[in-house]
């Protein structure tokens, strides 16, 4: 699933998505809206739209404050869904397979920012990747 896929999800699904020059967050979501940080590159913006996808249905209310635990479990959850709209252990393994097994080149294959895959892999209990 890639960003186009992801926003025709979220326009089916009665959501409204638009890239804005926003400074302080990478995504945000209020109702049926998201708005989506214009200046990253496309597999970063599928990441982030997948987690806001995520807020949209596991989340409720206003979850900005991270120092309520509530709020972060619910920030958790919803990028549990992201990752598993995103990305499975049998894709990793069809990547390293296939040669991708430095996490630069994964990340590319599997068409995700090396930093979502880099916390996939620690929620899955793998730490570190190399070469």
């Amino acid at each position: 699933m890639n960003y186009e896929d992801l926003l025709d999800e979220a326009y089916n699904g009665g959501l409204t998505v638009k890239e804005k020059p926003l400074v302080a967050y990478d995504g945000l979501i209020s109702g049926d809206r998201i708005a989506i940080r214009e200046d990253m590159t496309t597999a970063r913006k599928a990441c982030v739209l997948a987690e806001e996808l995520g807020h949209h249905y596991t989340s409720v209310g206003d979850i900005l404050d991270q120092t309520d635990l509530e709020n972060q479990r619910q920030e958790f959850r919803a990028r549990i869904w992201a990752y598993k709209k995103l990305l499975s252990m049998d894709k990793v393994l069809d990547a390293a397979g296939k040669g991708y097994t430095a996490p630069h080149d994964m990340a590319e294959y599997l068409d995700v920012d090396e930093e979502f895959l880099r916390e996939f892999l620690a929620w899955q209990g793998i730490v570190e990747i190399t070469v």
